[in-house]
């Protein structure tokens, strides 16, 4: 009786556990929603003024997006957005 009690605990927990690591895997809704200029307005400008987009060709967007993916910890998403908005003035 004990080992069904075990077991029963044990698969509650995993379910739990996969429902929480399967939901913060999805993309937050205030990511989805917002444009690639409202991500670049919000994210670097925090800690610089960031350039017109019409200061870099789209090779140069292409690697100061992906250093300032990683320095601003930002998810592939969010620098498809704003690279994409970035290019878009080229």
């Amino acid at each position: 009786m004990t080992h069904i009690k075990i077991t029963v605990f044990a698969f509650i927990v995993i379910a739990i556990l996969s429902v929480t690591i399967v939901d913060s895997c999805k993309v937050p809704a205030a990511i989805l929603n917002k444009s690639g200029a409202q991500l670049w307005g919000e994210n670097c400008n925090r800690c610089h003024n960031a350039p017109d987009p019409k200061t870099y060709s789209d090779d140069q967007w292409d690697a100061a997006t992906e250093h300032m993916r990683q320095k601003a910890i930002l998810t592939d998403l969010e620098i498809t957005k704003i690279r994409d908005f970035l290019k878009s003035a080229n």
